[in-house]
């Protein structure tokens, strides 16, 4: 039997747990699927050393932390700096990858229009860095927007109705709106959107967040993160498998 896990804290509502074991269920594979929700990833050595893991996911807030307990990293996530796979080889080496960059821009593509041609990043987390990749990828120019802005990005007081006119792709990765905090939203003019705008926020629960509301409202196409987190998963479960 093989183990395989959740890295994060706080992590009880756990996608990942719940996909995981559906599919090894619904497939007849004898192989496991747990949380390890830590409040410090210091207490990662010891999971490592108790747990016979063949492969883990991280999630929030480790995606940035987790890479100095790693021995190698895949080059994109390299590149991304950030890390949502761990492959634990045989010799027990740790090596990261990220499928994140890949889970969004398969799930993106089909709702982009020859309009988008600039997008918003909100929030700089570690998922961020994934979907600033993956808007290089696709030739997508793109700002982020920060509380706390540095000197290439945006406050979200500098987002006035010439800015949303410009940007029409907007992708929320900032936790605001996640269940159970679910009236909380981005702090952004909505009413400057239109019909070639696309909001994507990769909260999956609720299935349709405010900041979604508030796109459609206002014609935007919207979508949400679960489309996105289904293509991760089953590339991780490709990378635990070459």
């Amino acid at each position: 039997m093989n183990k395989y896990g959740l890295l994060g804290r706080n992590i009880g509502y756990s996608f990942s747990r719940n996909y995981f074991s559906k599919k090894f269920e619904k497939d007849n594979l004898p192989n496991t699927y747990q949380n390890f929700d830590l409040q410090n990833i210091e207490a990662l050595k010891s999971v490592f050393q108790n747990e016979d893991i063949k492969g883990m996911n991280v999630t929030i807030p480790y995606k940035e932390e987790v890479i100095s307990y790693l021995d190698d990293l895949d080059p994109i996530a390299k590149e991304i700096g950030a890390v949502n796979v761990i492959k634990i080889s045989p010799d027990g080496k740790l090596k990261g990858y990220n499928s994140d960059y890949y889970g969004f821009t398969k799930s993106l593509k089909p709702l982009l229009n020859s309009s988008i041609k600039k997008a918003l990043i909100l929030g700089t987390g570690g998922a961020s860095k994934a979907i600033s990749y993956a808007l290089n990828s696709l030739d997508i120019d793109h700002t982020f927007v920060s509380r706390n802005p540095d000197f290439n990005e945006l406050s979200y007081t500098d987002i006035d109705e010439d800015i949303i006119h410009d940007f029409k792709l907007i992708i929320n990765c900032t936790p605001l709106g996640t269940h159970p905090n679910t009236d909380n939203y981005p702090d952004i003019p909505y009413e400057y959107l239109g019909e070639h705008h696309v909001l994507y926020d990769l909260i999956y629960n609720p299935d349709e967040t405010t900041f979604m509301k508030k796109g459609k409202e206002n014609g935007a196409k919207v979508s949400n993160g679960l489309q996105m987190l289904i293509l991760q998963a089953e590339k991780s479960w490709e990378i635990w498998n070459q």
